[in-house]
């Protein structure tokens, strides 16, 4: 259900859950294919399709893990921010409320830092942030001073990360069933936006990356065979990217650091594949301000950070490192808010469906 100020409510119950090895394969699974069929998957797990169906469920209920899709903005228009804020500590929950509820916004933290919450916010064009998503945060009260740096270009980002929980014949069933899906993930944009009527099913894959036809023609009050349609058409557009996230806790990688560095201009491309071998690493960028590049990881404890600096400098011996944030908690994250256990609340703050995002971390 969409609410006032574009958030989808979810009215499922939750409770505690503990990620088997199997779910973690399931997951690794709508990692990297969002909406393979249920049928697809059980050739890939050797598990029957209702009992995977189940576990899906299961696993959503309790915000273990969740799907959703974002619209696809052009790279070259799109403006990604990376935003320190300085707030009154006594109203910093009202200031990160506040702060949620902005659709740009995409990812709210708290970090053990010089800065008191950091902030991802994502805008179609560089004007949108500068007179609409500022101005915003200048009206909030207890925020009291916040210092922006621009991403200049986009490495790698959270969709493209991956549980590695899948053994090789489990990997090799996958390219060979749904290797049209993977490859159509990431297909060519048609260059034709899509007409109201299609667009009106965003908040439905926002809120759930592998809604049917069924459930959001029941929503619409529209035939099923006319959003089987209009899905067909939105899906297979291009203007969609679809990822599944799971609740960073439970995904054995509870830890999330961010440095902040410099990389010797020319080098930065070098330096991004450098990190691609380090499957610890959910996103990297190349920003402006006092440092030009930044890197988020994903680790299993406090002690892995002194060892990824460590690689970072084998891998990158240019790099120089000047700050490094251990991510205390996170409010929201890609506009799914959080509990303090990292699990989905089942709220989503829903952009306008005209206004697209980027699929980062």
């Amino acid at each position: 259900m969409l609410g006032n100020a574009g958030i989808i409510h979810s009215q499922e119950d939750r409770t505690e859950v503990m990620l088997s090895e199997e779910d973690l394969a399931l997951i690794n699974v709508l990692q990297v294919a969002p909406r393979i069929s249920w049928a697809d998957a059980a050739d890939v797990l050797g598990v029957h399709a209702t009992t995977l169906a189940a576990r899906w469920d299961r696993l959503r209920s309790a915000g273990a893990a969740w799907t959703t899709a974002h619209l696809i903005g052009d790279p070259k228009q799109m403006c990604l921010a990376l935003v320190d804020v300085d707030c009154e500590m006594r109203l910093r929950a009202e200031v990160t409320a506040e702060l949620a509820a902005i659709p740009d916004v995409v990812t709210v933290e708290e970090a053990a830092s010089n800065r008191d919450l950091m902030l991802t916010v994502i805008s179609p064009t560089l004007e949108q942030f500068t007179d609409h998503v500022l101005p915003r945060f200048k009206e909030i009260p207890g925020l009291l001073k916040y210092r922006t740096s621009l991403g200049t270009r986009l490495h790698s980002a959270g969709h493209t990360w991956r549980l590695n929980a899948l053994d090789n014949a489990q990997q090799n069933a996958l390219r060979a069933v749904v290797g049209h899906e993977i490859a159509g993930s990431a297909g060519a944009r048609t260059g034709s936006p899509l007409p109201p009527s299609h667009l009106d099913l965003i908040p439905f894959l926002a809120r759930d990356g592998r809604a049917s036809a069924a459930d959001i023609a029941r929503s619409l009050g529209r035939s099923p065979a006319t959003v089987q349609r209009q899905l067909n058409r939105v899906v297979s557009s291009g203007l969609l990217t679809f990822r599944c996230d799971i609740a960073q806790n439970l995904s054995g990688y509870p830890v999330s650091c961010q440095w902040f560095a410099n990389v010797p201009p020319g080098q930065h491309e070098a330096a991004a594949a450098e990190l691609r071998g380090l499957r610890t690493v959910r996103l990297n960028a190349s920003t402006s301000g006092r440092t030009n590049f930044v890197i988020l990881m994903w680790l299993k404890s406090l002690a892995d950070v002194m060892t990824a600096e460590l690689a970072l400098q084998q891998r990158i011996p240019e790099i120089e490192l000047v700050e490094s944030a251990v991510i205390l908690s996170r409010a929201k994250r890609m506009g799914w808010m959080l509990n303090p256990d990292s699990t989905a609340t089942g709220a989503v703050v829903v952009a306008d469906a005209g206004v697209p995002s980027l699929a980062l971390g």
